[in-house]
Parts: structure tokens; sequence; C-alpha cells
């Protein structure tokens, strides 16, 4: 898979975060190849810290670029588990491999039936070309 191709394996949302399943109640998010592209050369990423609890639909934290600085949402509710602690060195990582080394951060939620319900109302690869072709 081409790192900047949106991926079947991912879910979207129209905020241009993917999401991608880890576990029965766990995922990992982060912003998307366009995303990345429209902020331009990111130099700063502002995360949550392991146990902060998110809201859906609220920022969880900021991705600054010489251009812009831009709120990343949390595409469900959750607490973060996991923070992609090289991008405080390397903030780079989110242009040069958002799918991969650039991810953000990983949530959990308390039930498999609880991200079976959020995962539901997230795009699919198509759904998310959709929203990005211009």
């Amino acid at each position: 898979m081409s790192d900047n191709a949106p991926s079947a394996d991912l879910l979207y949302t129209p905020e241009h975060e993917w999401v991608l399943r880890t576990g029965p109640t766990t995922v990992r998010i982060g912003i998307t190849d366009f995303a990345q592209g429209q902020l331009g050369d990111v130099v700063f990423v502002q995360l949550p810290s392991v146990g902060d609890e998110v809201t859906a639909g609220t920022s969880l934290g900021e991705v600054e670029s010489t251009k812009s600085v831009s709120d990343v949402f949390a595409p469900l509710t959750g607490k973060v588990v996991a923070v992609n602690e090289d991008l405080d060195a390397g903030p780079e990582k989110v242009n040069t491999g958002p799918y991969s080394d650039g991810w953000l951060v990983e949530l959990e939620v308390d039930t498999e039936a609880t991200l079976n319900e959020a995962v539901s109302q997230m795009l699919d690869a198509d759904g998310y070309a959709a929203i990005t072709a211009g």
C-alpha cells in the first residue's frame, strides 16, 4: 500500500482523521494525507496525555504547520491509551508518513459494542475520497 493513498483498511471522518481498529475496543488515529497536504509542513503537534478522556467531535489536539494551526477532532469518545511521542522530535512524520509513522493517538472504549457503533458512523475509503475530490 502506498503510504499516501486512502486505504480500504481504514475508516475516515469528514474532518480528515483516519481511524484504524487495532483491537476489539481500541483504535489508532491520525490525519489523512489530504489533510497534511492542505496543512503544509508540520512543525509541531500537541497531543493529549495517556489517560486523558476525549469526547467525540471535540478537539483532542492540534497540528501546527508553517501555514496554520488545525485542531484534530476525536472521532469517538474514549480514553487515550497511547500517544506517538516520536512526533515531539519529528513532527514532519505527519507529512512523510500520515498513515504509518505519523499516527497521533490510540484510544480505547469500554466495550466492543461501543466501538462497533462508533465506527459504523465513519466513512470508508470511497466515501472519504468522494468528499475530498474537489
